[in-house]
């Protein structure tokens, strides 16, 4: 077998999925809020969960149970419901930030004795959830793996596409973390940051509201 006869194939999924994970959705709301009000280490660890989030979605539709959510009313209803209260629990933390919530720059100093309040894993658990329960993700994969992806692709070349697709999105978010985190750019927002956030958590509320009236046929 020679991978070089899909490359077109795995061009065609890089150029989609880097359209789709570049577009506004909860994963940017929640890494750029990660990376303004706690830090660099918290917004990489974040964008990481991001990116093993997909691994979950890859998985699931090499085995076909992707495409049983995107046809199963049923399926869909419970996935987007656990993905609504995910959301607005996360917009109402964002929202009900307070103003010294912003840990400003000092928190990336080596000097600063500043300890964040959030741990490593809690930040990778926001991220992988914040991923891992968007039905809308689901759709995307179920979609790419049966439009873009042609079924008689080795299932050894699709998990690679899935690997890749995993690391691309997480390089994407740490880049975005790297940005945002940048002690100038924390420093811009460090007196109105609690607004950033609450902004945030309003972006993520109406994120929130769109997918509760989302249906199967309306969803993508």
């Amino acid at each position: 077998m020679s991978f070089l006869q899909y490359w077109p194939e795995f061009l065609a999924v890089v150029t989609v999925h880097l359209l789709a994970v570049a577009s506004p959705g909860p994963d940017f709301a929640v890494v750029v809020r990660q990376s303004l009000s706690f830090g660099r280490r918290e917004a990489i660890m974040t964008s990481i969960g991001v990116g093993v989030g997909i691994l979950l979605h890859v998985t699931y539709s090499l085995l076909g149970l992707g495409l049983l959510i995107s046809q199963s009313v049923v399926a869909f209803n419970i996935l987007k419901v656990l993905a609504v209260g995910y959301l607005l629990f996360v917009s109402w933390q964002c929202i009900n930030a307070k103003p010294q919530s912003l840990h400003l720059a000092e928190s990336d100093n080596p000097n600063s004795r500043l300890l964040s309040t959030q741990s490593a894993f809690a930040c990778f658990r926001l991220g992988f959830l914040t991923n891992a329960l968007n039905p809308k993700a689901t759709l995307f994969f179920v979609a790419l793996f049966t439009v873009v992806i042609s079924p008689n692709t080795p299932a050894a070349v699709q998990l690679f596409y899935g690997l890749w697709m995993a690391f691309a999105t997480g390089l994407w978010f740490i880049g975005l973390s790297l940005f945002f985190s940048q002690q100038r750019v924390r420093a811009f927002f460090s007196h109105f940051g609690h607004w950033v956030e609450r902004v945030m958590g309003g972006a993520l509320l109406l994120l929130a509201g769109k997918l509760a009236f989302a249906t199967l046929d309306n969803a993508e």
